[in-house]
C-alpha cells in the first residue's frame, strides 16, 4: 500500500466515495438510538439516590470505550456507521489500528471525563434530602445551580467542538471532521474500499 492519500474521486464512479454530512449524521443518530436502552437504565439507576451515580461511572465509561474505540478498531466503524455502509480507514487505504481508534475518540473522551468530574463535584455538595425530593429534570437544574460557571464553560466548550466539527467536515473534499485529522483517518463508503485500494496501488 502506498503512502498517498485516498483519491478525491475515481474514474467510473459518479458519486462521492466519502461519507458526507447527512450520512454521518444519520449514523450518529442511529448509534444514539442503539445506546438509548443503556442511557435509560443509567438514568433510572441514578434516580435511585445521589450516590448511585458513583457506581455507574466506571461501567458507563467502559461501555463508551468499547463502543467508540474497540468496535471501530475491530470492524472499521461503530454499528451505526457499519449499518449505513461506512468504513473508517487511514488516508493510505489501510485498516485503522488502536492509535487511530483512540485518537478519534480522544476529544469526546476528555469532554466526557470533564462532565464526570463536574457532575461528581456537584453531587458531593448536593443536599441528599433536597436531591431525593426532586424529579429528574428538577434534579438536573438543581445540580447545575451548584456550579453554574463550570456548567457554562463545559457547555461552551462542547458547542464549539461540535460546530467546529461540522464546519470542517463541510469544507474539505474528503469530508474529514477535526477528529479525522487528529487521528489520521477518513470515512469512506464501504462498497468502494476495495476499489480505492486498487486505484491507489496502480498510482504507486
Amino acid at each position: 500500500m502506498n503512502e498517498n492519500e485516498t483519491p478525491i474521486e475515481i474514474d467510473g464512479i459518479n458519486e462521492s466515495i466519502y461519507a458526507g454530512f447527512w450520512a454521518r449524521f444519520a449514523s450518529f443518530f442511529l448509534d444514539a438510538l442503539i445506546m438509548l436502552p443503556l442511557i435509560f437504565l443509567i438514568l433510572y439507576l441514578n434516580g435511585l439516590g445521589k450516590n448511585i451515580y458513583f457506581y455507574t461511572i466506571i461501567p458507563n465509561l467502559l461501555f463508551g470505550l468499547w463502543y467508540h474505540i474497540y468496535l471501530p478498531k475491530k470492524y472499521g466503524g461503530t454499528p451505526g456507521k457499519l449499518i449505513f455502509g461506512m468504513k473508517i480507514i487511514k488516508p493510505n487505504g489501510e485498516e485503522i489500528d488502536w492509535k487511530e481508534a483512540i485518537l478519534r475518540h480522544s476529544i469526546l473522551l476528555i469532554l466526557t471525563l470533564l462532565s464526570v468530574v463536574m457532575m461528581a463535584s456537584c453531587l458531593v455538595s448536593a443536599d441528599e434530602t433536597v436531591f431525593n425530593s426532586l424529579g429528574w429534570l428538577k434534579r438536573s437544574e438543581y445540580l447545575m445551580s451548584l456550579s453554574p460557571t463550570f456548567f457554562l464553560v463545559y457547555t461552551w466548550i462542547s458547542n464549539i467542538w461540535v460546530y467546529s466539527e461540522f464546519i470542517v467536515l463541510l469544507t474539505n473534499k474528503r469530508k474529514r471532521a477535526i477528529h479525522d485529522y487528529i487521528a489520521g483517518t477518513v470515512i469512506v463508503k464501504g462498497k468502494f474500499v476495495d476499489i480505492i485500494r486498487e486505484t491507489m496501488k496502480t498510482q504507486n
